[in-house]
């Protein structure tokens, strides 16, 4: 972790964060089903056999998988055992434990081991778990020993492909627990080469790329369009009711959530099995490659505030940047950041100690990327 320090008392925090070629990342810019090649498809159901481990969210992505078969056909047709040319997935695969933070946070490495080591189980080649809500509450070590878990499954067990993944959205927003939790998987995965099934990127964004995190976006899509503190608006519905239903989208019964949540979670799910296969998505025009999400400024929180508050954004490469304090009035009432700086997420603690209650703006700018946001300042 590299820190910065200010002679005016602000600290940065930088995670830095690496995209390696051996790295596979499924996050919201694999979830476009038209960019994946078809004998690609066809290749992962002919090479793969999964096991899942999951409860209610988890089942998004099944969900979300049997609506796309019964949308487009047998293209995207799965089952356990893998009849008839279908991708083999065995659901609920696990005797033991139901996900990766029930019964307990490692009863479910044991279930993964007692199944592999069962000669039934010999052609089992990925196997994935999710989580339900165990992220939002988890502590570092908690995470940790997560970590530590599948890495040690991994070495006894190498012909098989272990998937990470990160917790679903709970609504805590930027600031949240869960989102420093799953910034921690994330960022283990992209560091040590791994594969990981975004869950939470994937729904923090909307097909058109528009962001939500960031409004206090929870795991049914709600979110918070005005600031003021309440979850007002739903991304999903409101996407499907200005989109064609079997033309842009498709019904399926995704818990907890809307049906767009699981038709993207479905594609970047068949993203990740095409990967896994071989494809190499680089080299096929048209198709996404992945890239570190966009520089992002973030609302301060708290807002308003006394006498301080947070100012969190994101760098997709290392950039020279300046965050600069406005009044109400314009005037530059102090530059935080004039420096070059690594990609990654980074936050600055503003001391509002000498400053006058009212309206301020903050600004980054960085590689031409200007955003303003307004906070306050109430004593």
């Amino acid at each position: 972790m590299k820190k910065y320090f200010f002679t005016i008392c602000f600290l940065v925090v930088c995670n830095s964060f690496t995209f390696t070629q051996s790295s596979i990342i499924a996050n919201h810019n694999s979830a476009k089903l038209s960019n994946i090649p078809t004998n690609w498809i066809d290749s992962a159901k002919a090479k793969l056999h999964i096991a899942y481990g999951h409860t209610s969210h988890g089942s998004q992505i099944i969900t979300g998988m049997d609506g796309l078969e019964n949308w487009k056909g047998s293209q995207y047709a799965f089952n356990e055992g893998g009849t008839n040319g279908a991708l083999d997935i065995d659901d609920n695969a696990f005797p033991g434990a139901s996900d990766l933070g029930n019964p307990d946070r490692t009863t479910w490495a044991t279930a993964t081991r007692n199944y592999l080591n069962n000669p039934a189980n010999n052609d089992v080649n990925v196997v994935i778990w999710s989580w339900c809500g165990q992220v939002s509450s988890a502590t570092e070590d908690d995470i940790n020993t997560y970590l530590s878990l599948m890495s040690g499954l991994e070495n006894d067990y190498p012909n098989v492909r272990f998937v990470y993944m990160t917790g679903h959205l709970d609504g805590s927003g930027i600031y949240g627990n869960l989102h420093q939790r799953n910034e921690q998987i994330r960022n283990y995965c992209m560091n040590n080469n791994k594969i990981l099934f975004d869950f939470a990127d994937i729904e923090s964004y909307d097909p058109d790329g528009n962001y939500y995190l960031d409004k206090a976006a929870n795991d049914n899509c709600d979110y918070d369009s005005d600031g003021n503190g309440s979850r007002d608006k739903n991304w999903a519905i409101d996407w499907q009711n200005t989109h064609t239903l079997n033309i842009d989208w498709y019904s399926c019964s995704a818990a907890h959530s809307q049906a767009l949540n699981g038709n993207i979670k479905a594609y970047a799910a068949w993203w990740l099995w095409a990967k896994l296969a071989g494809w190499d998505s680089t080299l096929d025009l048209g198709s996404d490659t992945i890239q570190p999400i966009n520089f992002i400024l973030y609302q301060n929180f708290p807002n308003p505030f006394n006498p301080s508050t947070s100012i969190l954004f994101r760098l997709d490469k290392r950039s020279f940047v300046q965050l600069i304090i406005y009044d109400a009035l314009g005037n530059e009432v102090n530059k935080l950041a004039n420096q070059f700086m690594d990609e990654g997420l980074i936050t600055i603690e503003l001391d509002g100690t000498t400053l006058t209650s009212g309206v301020y703006y903050y600004q980054l700018k960085a590689e031409g990327y200007i955003e303003t946001k307004k906070m306050m300042l109430l004593k």
